[in-house]
C-alpha cells in the first residue's frame, strides 16, 4: 500500500475524532406540554381548601373541649345551688323551743343560755305561735284555765323580752297530746308544757291578719 494514502487516511480519521469530541452534548427535552405554574389558580384553591379543613378540625377540637368543660362547670354550679337551696331552706325551717312547768303552776323558767338565744329569733319571726299543755286526762275547766294561763305566761315573758305582741298567737289544749308517758312523774313533766313555734315565713291563711315588722 502506498505510505502517502495510508499517512493521509490516518490525519482524516484523526480529524473526525477530534472534532466530534469538540462539539457539546445536547441537552435533554422536556415535555412542556404537561407542566403547570406553581402559582396556578387550581393549586391555590386547592391549597386554601387543605388550610381550611386543618382549621375545622382544630375549631371542632376546641369546641368539643369547651362543650365538656361548661357542661362539667354548670353541672358543679347546679349542685352548689342545690345545696345553698337545702341549706336556706333548712335555714328557713320552724323552729320549736319548749317551756316546762312545774305541777299545778304558770310560772315561766328558762335556762339563761336558751332565753337569749329565744326572745332573737322570736324577733326575728314574723310569726309566733304558742301552744298551752297540760299532763290532764279530760277536758275540764280546771285544765283548760292552767293551760291558758301557762300559754299567757309565756306570752307576756316575750313581750318583756322585746317581742311584737301582733305576732304573737296563743292557743291551749286541756289534755291529750302528750310527748312522753304520762304515766310517769318524768312523763308527766314533759307533757306539762308550752311549746313556741318560730315561723320563718308568715302562713299563707296570715298573712293578711299579722302585722308586718315596723
Amino acid at each position: 500500500m502506498n505510505p502517502t494514502l495510508v499517512r493521509i487516511a490516518l490525519i482524516a480519521l484523526l480529524s473526525f475524532l477530534l472534532s466530534a469530541c469538540s462539539s457539546p452534548p445536547k441537552p435533554p427535552t422536556v415535555d412542556e406540554s404537561q407542566k403547570r405554574p406553581a402559582n396556578a389558580q387550581m393549586a391555590v384553591e386547592l391549597q386554601v381548601c387543605k388550610n381550611d379543613l386543618q382549621n375545622k378540625r382544630i375549631q371542632a377540637v376546641e369546641s368539643d373541649r369547651l362543650a365538656e368543660t361548661t357542661a362539667a362547670t354548670l353541672a358543679h354550679m347546679a349542685a352548689r345551688q342545690q345545696l345553698l337551696a337545702s341549706m336556706q331552706e333548712k335555714a328557713m325551717a320552724n323552729r320549736v323551743h319548749t317551756v316546762y312547768f312545774a305541777f299545778n303552776s304558770t310560772r315561766v323558767s328558762i335556762p339563761a343560755t336558751e332565753a337569749a338565744t329565744l326572745a332573737d329569733e322570736a324577733k326575728a319571726s314574723p310569726l309566733v305561735v304558742l301552744r298551752g299543755r297540760t299532763d290532764g286526762i279530760s277536758d275540764s275547766s280546771a285544765e283548760s284555765r292552767i293551760a291558758q294561763a301557762r300559754a299567757d305566761a309565756v306570752r307576756d315573758y316575750l313581750v318583756a323580752a322585746g317581742v311584737d305582741p301582733m305576732r304573737i298567737r296563743a292557743t291551749h289544749q286541756p289534755s291529750g297530746d302528750h310527748v312522753a308517758d304520762n304515766r310517769s312523774p318524768l312523763g308527766r313533766h314533759l307533757n306539762r308544757r308550752v311549746e313556741i313555734e318560730l315561723y320563718r315565713a308568715l302562713p299563707m291563711s296570715t298573712q293578711a291578719t299579722v302585722a308586718p315588722q315596723p
